[in-house]
């Protein structure tokens, strides 16, 4: 019977320990999720974001992404209830931060 349970209770610890994926549902609610969706949308590096009025009641973000060996980037407004880019538009390519 001791077996019995110690076999039940292994499979609850293996799940248990395993790392939990990042939340699906629900608005956007940090930048970096914001970026994450910019930067698969245009293919550059995000470099800055923050929260924006979109939609009336919703809110959005505004990212900016920095996109390698071109002149220009992006600026895309990423729709937080959707999870989705509402607009994109060129921009003079920012900067990365980074020293050269």
């Amino acid at each position: 019977m001791k077996r019995l349970a110690a076999l039940l209770l292994v499979p609850a610890l293996v799940l248990s320990a395993t790392p939990r994926r990042p939340r699906r549902g629900g608005p956007v609610s940090t930048a970096a999720e914001a970026k994450a969706i910019a930067e698969r949308e245009v293919g550059g590096t995000a470099v800055h974001a923050h929260r924006i009025p979109l939609n009336g009641a919703s809110s959005g973000w505004e990212v900016e992404v920095h996109m390698p060996n071109e002149d220009r980037g992006w600026r895309c407004v990423i729709d937080s209830d959707t999870h989705m880019v509402h607009t994109k538009e060129r921009i003079p390519n920012p900067k990365t931060g980074r020293k050269r």
